[in-house]
């Protein structure tokens, strides 16, 4: 399958029948178990990945749209972030648009304003492309139901929502869907693709359904390096083969644990992950760091209250420097006084996001 199999030449309206309008959706960011790190073609994984989907860390995106008054065939739009222009992003939406006028014909003959916010820092390694981009490919297929009636079968509008975030970031696939999704074809789960993701909550035991995830803010700075530069190095890295084969086989045994309510394989691959996503960064071609002092110390805490305490209380990141602390519902109380004690002094300005696993986006 690829991009042409979701063209829709007859997606065109009558301009004079348009009446500007809205949609607005909120969408999570996600946090991958097994990661994904390393693409090729259009925005196709080189290993399959498995995240949790977040509740409090989200992108709310309002799509405001009005007949084109000019007949131009050029993407016309203007985004606001937090209530100002942004440019840089702006750019970035209409290459997206502009890459996608063969499934979306009506994107030519609109005229849009994005208005876009986050419940949480930006580009600071919380998947916040994640969240911005699988928002608006909601609000484009909510877009196409509201001219067209299509999209009516909830399953064929996640599969397309899906696809069309993918092409935006690889990552933002896994949002649509709640508590956890799959993204890239594997022989361990019937209808998985590289295409887009499926859900994945009616495999999971209950314990992983509650799952929390404590996002402690190292640094709220932006990234030295950007995760779409980080996945291009992994074309040179002498790593990268062993890594894809690393991310089936840790997919396999969370896949296991999953079922089985297995925390702490659970936690020994999210942690195995995560450092292992950050040695690729090391040993990159050029090489680079995003870790800082605090998240090494807030890791040798948490490793230490895991060996004094026994509670299945584990570590991950994304690619950034602030640390994700996962553990079950059950010891939320004592884990969060150990957060407040130990842990939040290490953060910016003591700041931490309390989030869990999350029901997915919403429509406004």
């Amino acid at each position: 399958m690829s991009t042409l199999d979701y063209k829709n030449p007859r997606l065109v309206i009558e301009s004079e029948n348009l009446e500007a309008g809205s949609v607005t959706w909120r969408s999570p960011s996600n946090l991958a178990i097994v990661k994904y790190w390393g693409k090729h073609g259009q925005q196709l994984p080189r290993n399959p990945s498995l995240s949790l989907t977040l509740e409090t860390a989200f992108t709310e995106t309002m799509l405001e749209y009005a007949p084109k008054e000019s007949g131009s065939q050029e993407v016309d739009l203007e985004l606001y972030f937090n209530q100002e222009r942004n440019e840089a992003f702006e750019a970035r939406v209409k290459k997206y648009f502009a890459g996608l006028t063969d499934v979306f014909p009506f994107l030519k003959q609109m005229s849009f304003t994005i208005h876009t916010a986050n419940s949480f820092p930006h580009s600071s390694g919380i998947a916040s492309s994640a969240s911005a981009m699988s928002a608006l490919a909601l609000c484009l297929c909510s877009l196409e139901h509201e001219l067209f009636d299509t999209l009516s079968d909830d399953e064929a509008f996640d599969r397309k929502a899906s696809f069309i975030a993918r092409l935006g970031s690889g990552s933002a696939c896994r949002s649509i869907f709640p508590a956890m999704s799959l993204w890239g074809a594997t022989g361990e789960v019937n209808g998985s693709s590289d295409l887009f993701a499926i859900p994945f909550e009616s495999e999971i035991h209950p314990v992983f359904k509650t799952l929390h995830d404590d996002i402690l803010i190292v640094s709220s700075g932006e990234k030295s390096v950007s995760s779409s530069a980080g996945h291009s190095l992994m074309e040179g890295n002498p790593f990268a083969e062993p890594r894809y084969q690393q991310a089936r086989q840790h997919l396999h045994q969370l896949i296991g644990a999953l079922r089985a309510g297995d925390l702490e394989t659970f936690g020994k691959i999210a942690e195995l992950e995560a450092l292992t996503l950050h040695a690729l960064m090391m040993s990159s071609s050029a090489a680079y760091m995003l870790i800082k002092p605090n998240t090494v110390r807030m890791i040798e805490l948490i490793r230490a209250y895991r060996a004094e305490t026994g509670h299945p209380v584990y570590f991950s990141m994304d690619a950034g420097p602030n640390v994700h602390l996962l553990y079950p519902e059950e010891i939320m109380h004592e884990v969060r006084h150990f957060v407040e004690e130990y842990l939040a002094p290490l953060c910016e300005e003591k700041f931490y996001i309390g989030d869990w696993a999350g029901e997915g986006p919403e429509q406004i």
